[in-house]
């Protein structure tokens, strides 16, 4: 009889397809091992090669890594690579049409009852757009975490209402919430974070008002320190496109940021340490900064829409506007709000249940079994045949499933391996000035 994969040698890969993908998927291997000190628990890790794949810097940002560096790989060749290596579980960061692809080649590789891997996906944070279109599409894996009550609910009534098994949607909370509990320093502010966003909001006029605002307030208040906090430098991506990044607003803004106001990248958790106001329009950082204690503004002055995500507040207490900042509010957060919204704090932490005992308690009983049954997602060439082929081509995958023609590249020298590397960074840099510069630019002649 085989042995049990239960045990803590487990071996799992994660696959991300940006450096926010990466800290969530990594971060929650490591809260999956039976024991997160075990010796034998090993994590291998992949990027999915495309626009957003994150530098290195970006991957130390993310404050976790893999037990040794990550590999760049497409679909096909990561598909290629379950089919030699033997992983017990494999964590799906990724987009929600790339999980889609995932594991219609995953079905293709094991189309009968085997001894395959455990397959994990979820959210990086809030969810608040397209809830059914990125459900249905990671649908199949075996273990869909939900980052809190609230988001299981949501994610079981969607699956329910296709008729689709909700069976794997399991209740966890955001792999990286830690930290020091908040001890104030006064019944003041001194230290403010505005945490930015690549795309909310999108426009340029949004963005120059929220950091012109920023300033504002620095200047309204001279004895704080007030922090920009961004998310990449000029050049990097991250999930979302940033055709306005702040910094390029900063150098455009009247009069300049003021001495007590400045632009700073680094590990959120590190930025947070010493942090009195967080405010954001709707950034994950909201939800890292409540689960510490510290007062936390969700941004108001643009609207509450969903196109913002700010609507998934309502109710939290954290609702605020600049002018009410400006005026001296440290918004208190309901407590009940932050129980069902998986935001457990700090300073309970020992009192607080294991948010992942019960993802744990799955991935035992899935990893116990000799075989697993096929991996059955929601969309098959039955249900969308309009849609589905266009997921998979777009990760060079067939509509079986399987690798398109020339997916998988055969084994190359080292200087074409080189070579190869540096052409695709630099079609990479060329994308990203055409986003940042050219089209904005085309844009305002288009005006004229």
């Amino acid at each position: 009889m085989p042995l049990s994969r239960s045990r803590a040698d487990q071996r799992i890969a994660v696959l991300a397809d940006s450096d926010t993908r990466w800290k969530w998927g990594a971060h929650t291997a490591r809260r999956l091992a039976p024991r997160e000190d075990s010796p034998g628990h090993r994590v291998t890790g992949y990027l999915l090669r495309g626009r957003a794949t994150p530098t290195a810097r970006q991957l130390g940002e993310a404050g976790i890594g893999a037990d040794a560096a990550p590999v760049e790989v497409t679909c096909a060749e990561f598909l290629a690579e379950l089919g030699r290596e033997r992983y017990d579980v494999v964590v799906l960061a990724l987009v929600g049409g790339a999980v889609q692809a995932v594991l219609h080649g995953a079905r293709a590789l094991w189309p009968e009852a085997a001894r395959r891997p455990v397959f994990v996906t979820g959210y990086v944070g809030v969810v608040y757009e397209k809830l059914a279109d990125g459900l249905l599409l990671r649908h199949g894996a075996d273990l869909v975490l939900a980052n809190s009550r609230h988001d299981a609910e949501r994610f079981r009534a969607v699956y329910e209402g296709v008729g689709a098994d909700p069976d794997a949607v399991t209740e966890t909370a955001l792999p990286f919430l830690a930290g020091a509990p908040y001890e104030p320093a006064g019944s003041r502010a001194h230290r403010v974070v505005f945490a930015v966003q690549p795309s909310v909001p999108e426009g340029r006029a949004d963005r120059a008002y929220l950091l012109g605002r920023a300033a504002g307030h620095a200047r309204l208040h001279p004895d704080r320190e007030v922090l920009v906090k961004l998310r990449s430098r000029p050049g990097e991506h991250t999930t979302h496109l940033e055709e306005h990044p702040y910094q390029r607003l900063a150098e455009r803004l009247p009069g300049g940021l003021p001495p007590n106001c400045r632009l700073v990248y680094g590990h959120m958790g590190e930025v947070l340490d010493g942090t009195d106001l967080l405010v954001t329009v709707s950034s994950t950082a909201a939800l890292e900064s409540l689960h510490r204690g510290i007062p936390t503004a969700v941004l108001t002055d643009l609207g509450i829409r969903e196109a913002l995500g700010n609507q998934h507040f309502l109710g939290s207490g954290c609702l605020a506007s600049w002018d009410q900042l400006d005026a001296g509010l440290l918004p208190r957060a309901d407590p009940a709000w932050l129980g069902t919204h998986g935001v457990p704090g700090a300073r309970d932490a020992d009192a607080t249940p294991d948010r992942y005992a019960a993802a744990r308690e799955r991935l035992a009983r899935l990893l116990a079994r000799e075989r697993l049954a096929p991996v059955a997602p929601y969309y098959t060439l039955e249900t969308a045949p309009g849609y589905l082929p266009g997921i998979l081509a777009r990760q060079h995958l067939a509509p079986d499933g399987t690798p398109l023609p020339g997916a998988v590249r055969r084994e190359e020298a080292a200087a074409r391996r080189w070579l190869r590397a540096h052409l695709r960074e630099a079609a990479r840099g060329a994308y990203r000035h055409g986003v940042q510069r050219v089209a904005p630019a085309i844009r305002r002649l288009g005006e004229l």
